[in-house]
């Protein structure tokens, strides 16, 4: 039965980062996994073990500040911390593997962090999936709290925000899963203005995404989605044109499919890191 190994991963400032490394019977490739801005490891234990069985090493980290990782909650310094941290996870997911390639899976914000240490790494990349990624969100901070946002980011810029996502019901149609994201001690509550700063500065350059180096997208909608714009989502991904681009869409799935329609959502996530992952010779 695939399991996971706790390791710790030191970012580029020292920061000891929690992750699980899923090591297959027989190795056939390798994913990074970035979660979403509330949540951690524990919500896509279910990916990972179905992609571990398939035979990928898999790499899901918490990222600083969230999850199993106490120190600094909610914070980051800046949007180049944040893509050195996807780098430096990257790092370590091709070293306990040997490989030299690798996939990414990103998740709602994850998806847009996935989007952007592309446009910064492109190399030795395969193929990005996009899980109802947060590139064009339909849900922030009122006007008033951008206003106080804005002015910490001057002043202090570690005061924290309430994340306006703590309905459940944004999340999810399935009665225990919301009862877990409602009650979960590591669900991330609330971010520093300055990530807050750091996420916005990283939307202007996706819009580049087509001057990268083209790799086969994977883009998962959710029907019911209440998070992000499906339409513009969708109409941004494929106007790329990218060879291999695949969209696929869970009609009554809220905005975490995998909570939703996890079969499916496990069946299509590895049938399409299988189409782009070269047998071995």
């Amino acid at each position: 039965m695939a399991d996971f190994t706790e390791i710790e991963v030191k970012l580029g400032d020292g920061y000891p980062a929690y992750a699980r490394y899923w090591t297959p019977d027989a190795l056939r490739g390798a994913v990074l996994c970035h979660h979403g801005i509330q949540s951690h490891c524990d919500w896509y234990a279910g990916s990972a073990r179905r992609l571990c069985e398939a035979g990928y090493g898999v790499l899901q980290i918490d990222r600083r500040g969230s999850g199993r990782n106490p120190t600094a909650r909610g914070h980051a310094e800046s949007a180049d911390q944040l893509i050195d941290d996807a780098r430096i996870a990257r790092d370590t997911l091709l070293q306990h593997t040997g490989l030299k390639q690798y996939h990414v899976v990103g998740v709602s914000w994850g998806g847009k962090l996935a989007v952007r240490a592309y446009l910064d790494h492109p190399e030795q990349c395969q193929s990005l999936t996009l899980v109802t990624p947060g590139l064009f969100p339909l849900v922030g901070v009122s006007k008033d709290e951008a206003h106080r946002i804005g002015v910490a980011m001057i002043y202090e810029p570690e005061a924290r925000f309430d994340i306006p996502l703590n309905d459940p019901n944004l999340f999810t149609q399935s009665e225990p899963w919301r009862d877990f994201h409602a009650t979960d001690p590591l669900t991330l509550r609330q971010c520093t203005a300055a990530f807050y700063l750091a996420s916005r500065r990283m939307d202007k350059p996706i819009a580049k995404l087509n001057t990268a180096p083209p790799v086969p997208i994977h883009l998962l909608t959710a029907g019911a989605e209440g998070i992000v714009d499906n339409e513009k989502t969708i109409g941004f991904i494929e106007k790329l044109g990218w060879k291999g681009t695949v969209v696929t869409d869970y009609p009554g799935a809220k905005h975490s499919i995998e909570f939703d329609a996890p079969e499916a959502f496990y069946a299509d996530l590895v049938s399409f890191i299988n189409q782009c992952q070269p047998e071995a010779t």
